[in-house]
């Protein structure tokens, strides 16, 4: 069994026992498989809100999953929502192939993946894949193996930039004739974050943290000012009831890209 050095990569100490805990756990169920385990998302580009943020890794394999890998890390996941349950359904975590990395668009072939408390043992990327990509290779912190850096050639923004475009329509287009799924308030915080850096990436020609480019929309669209305010402070347990400005912001951001 290999031990795992105790780190504070975060300035969160219940977070570093959680991190150190799926470090751990994955370490032991892989043994040797395991390329590099890295910390993502808000944790990682200094845009983490305690009250809403989720705690996001991407675990990078020398070979996909077995069953019984697949099996065993299902329980760690289910031991760490019981045993951190501040943070029960605020991880995701993705188990990659080394070789998916080569892929530019969404690899075709299903990975596991844990998020909002549930654990598939197969799902495909959606056109998240490049743009978490992006960031990993720009921001990712290496809790175990070498900087992410090292397994992937950098990711061009053009890349990025086409990824955000078929995201726009076919993630978030849709909920304009389907919008009972904006009865959840997290759903429209994070619909109308995710708007701003899409909007923010294809403007600007540049991947930034959800609050930066919320910043900048806010700036360069006043009208949209109250609505992205609100979105950005939204918190666990606070009712946002902005749905139909939701929908209204998607169809000015599509209309927006095609100008």
């Amino acid at each position: 069994m290999l031990k795992i050095e105790y780190k504070k990569i975060t300035p969160y100490q219940d977070i570093n026992d959680v991190l150190y805990f799926l470090s751990q756990g994955i370490s032991d169920i892989f043994t040797a498989d395991p390329v590099g385990i890295y910390l993502t998302g808000s944790l990682s580009y200094g845009d983490f809100d305690e009250g809403r943020s989720d705690i996001d890794l991407a675990v990078v394999l020398t070979h996909p999953a077995t069953k019984e890998q697949i099996a065993s890390v299902k329980i760690l996941h289910s031991d760490t929502e019981q045993k951190f349950e501040k943070w029960s359904k605020r991880i995701e975590c993705s188990y990659i192939p080394h070789n998916m990395l080569q892929n530019i668009l969404p690899p075709q072939a299903p990975r596991p993946y844990v998020g909002g408390g549930i654990f598939y043992d197969e799902i495909p990327y959606g056109n998240e894949w490049i743009i978490n990509n992006y960031f990993l290779y720009n921001s990712g912190i290496a809790l175990i193996g070498p900087g992410f850096k090292t397994l992937i050639k950098p990711v061009n923004i053009a890349d990025v930039q086409e990824a955000c475009i078929r995201d726009l329509h076919k993630e978030w287009e849709p909920i304009i004739t389907a919008p009972t799924r904006l009865a959840d308030s997290h759903l429209q915080s994070y619909v109308v974050l995710n708007l701003c850096r899409i909007l923010y990436t294809l403007k600007r020609s540049d991947a930034v943290s959800k609050k930066v480019a919320a910043t900048w929309v806010k700036k360069e669209y006043p009208r949209w000012k109250d609505l992205i305010e609100e979105a950005d402070s939204w918190h666990y347990g606070v009712e946002m009831e902005r749905q139909n400005e939701v929908i209204e912001f998607i169809k000015f951001v599509i209309t927006e890209v095609k100008d």
